[in-house]
């Protein structure tokens, strides 16, 4: 229970890996630019309540790994990351807004994957050995006891 972390309502242990490019791959984060994209990446995910456990910020790309709240969709934090992290790099550097046209920093899409402390093998089999009865596929309904029973 070490890992995981609370709100007011749940406890959770929800962690994403996620990958993203600037557009068109140019190698611009490098130096200040750099730093200050480390430094507003920091600033979003605190407001957020995201723990950053471990990221990297390369020539042309951005690795973070996460511990995210369960209110939190991973598209609506990488929206936010992106978003705001490009107009302040934009607006504060103004040889890089020359390089890209449009406004846009960061290409379009980004990679994703959970990570867990259980694999999908456990999960299945935790629920394979559940009180079985009817069987349909892989989505299985226990059965019911009866009032004879009690």
């Amino acid at each position: 229970m070490e890992n995981y972390r609370k709100t007011s309502h749940s406890l959770y242990d929800i962690k994403y890996h996620i990958v993203w490019i600037t557009k068109y791959r140019k190698q611009v984060l490098v130096g200040e630019v750099a730093k200050r994209t480390r430094e507003l990446i920091r600033q979003i995910c605190k407001g957020l309540d995201v723990e950053i456990i471990s990221g990297h910020v390369s020539k042309d790309h951005i690795h973070l790994f996460v511990s995210v709240p369960p209110h939190l969709s991973v598209s609506d934090l990488v929206k936010k990351i992106k978003g705001k992290s490009s107009w302040k790099i934009m607006s504060e550097f103004k040889t890089i807004s020359k390089q890209f046209w449009g406004r846009h920093f960061w290409g379009r899409g980004y990679f994703v994957a959970s990570s867990g402390n259980v694999t999908d093998e456990v999960i299945m089999e935790y629920i394979r050995n559940q009180d079985i009865e009817t069987k349909d596929d892989n989505f299985r309904i226990g059965e019911e006891k009866s009032s004879s029973d009690d």
